[in-house]
């Protein structure tokens, strides 16, 4: 019997559809669904479009396409029908984000027109805790970041991001969309650091949060300061900010190759629950 399918962008009407099937994997899907609860389906307040797929007019997975293309609980169907959405409108994001399998997928399905990537990071363990660290002692002096140090933060940020995708986020606009970002997150509470005399020693940020998950991002240590263990107990207080004030799993995910950032996390008591996958263009 033949199925009837369809790919299309969603109408606002359907958020509570589209929630259902964010809120079914609320680990890996944190990124998302931490946007749609604030924003809802409108593109233009989403930042990009929300595509479904549907079978038999019932919607079954979803591909958010803004500054990022990332599948959601994509069947290997539905990646068909979100790789033939995108080839036809063209590459407009920065980069495709997501569960590892159906990403990987994708990107097999967009190489041939959209390639060749930047980089490709094809396994980067997913990891979650529920727990306070029990074996490493919190920092006290990491922090929330206060609104008047957005200026003292920014480098740090700048360092970080520059580091871990291998272009300044400067480039562009000037850094406009960048800095809005990070002062979102520090007018949000959801920025920490450890500053010394005006430096950075440690920072992270809650970047996306649910009432049921949130996702670490943005950990960097001063390269002047690092092996002396401020990644650990940095991490370990901001996974406590983390449990009391935003939501009751912290999440992260990580680059395979990164063994000391992955050693430190596991100490921190993080455990590896399945794999992201990231293209770079």
């Amino acid at each position: 019997m033949l199925t009837q399918t369809t790919t299309r962008v969603l109408e606002p009407s359907e958020l509570g559809a589209a929630l259902a099937i964010l809120e079914s994997e609320p680990v890996a899907n944190a990124f998302v669904t931490s946007r749609v609860q604030v924003a809802g389906l409108d593109p233009w307040r989403l930042g990009g479009e929300m595509w479904g797929w549907y079978a038999e007019g019932r919607l079954r997975s979803l591909c958010y396409s803004g500054a990022n293309l990332v599948p959601i609980c994509a069947t290997p169907e539905a990646v068909r029908g979100f790789a033939d959405r995108a080839r036809r409108a063209g590459r407009r994001c920065s980069s495709i984000v997501g569960p590892a399998e159906p990403t990987a997928r994708l990107w097999e399905l967009l190489r041939p027109s959209w390639g060749p990537a930047r980089e490709v990071r094809a396994n980067q363990p997913l990891m979650v805790t529920e727990h306070p660290p029990a074996n490493v002692a919190p920092d006290p002096f990491v922090r929330r970041i206060r609104k008047d140090e957005l200026e003292t933060i920014m480098p740090a940020c700048v360092a970080m991001f520059t580091e871990e995708v291998g272009i300044s986020p400067l480039a562009g606009d000037g850094g406009l969309l960048y800095q809005a970002r990070v002062a979102e997150l520090v007018g949000a509470g959801r920025a920490f650091a450890r500053i010394e005399d005006g430096r950075v020693l440690f920072k992270a940020e809650i970047g996306a949060a649910t009432p049921r998950a949130c996702q670490i991002q943005g950990v960097w240590v001063d390269p002047a300061f690092r092996g002396q263990g401020l990644s650990e107990t940095g991490m370990a207080a901001v996974v406590r900010y983390a449990l009391a004030d935003v939501a009751p799993v912290v999440s992260l995910y990580v680059n395979d190759y990164n063994a000391p950032a992955r050693a430190a996390y596991r100490r921190v008591g993080f455990r590896e629950v399945g794999a992201f996958m990231s293209v770079l263009f």
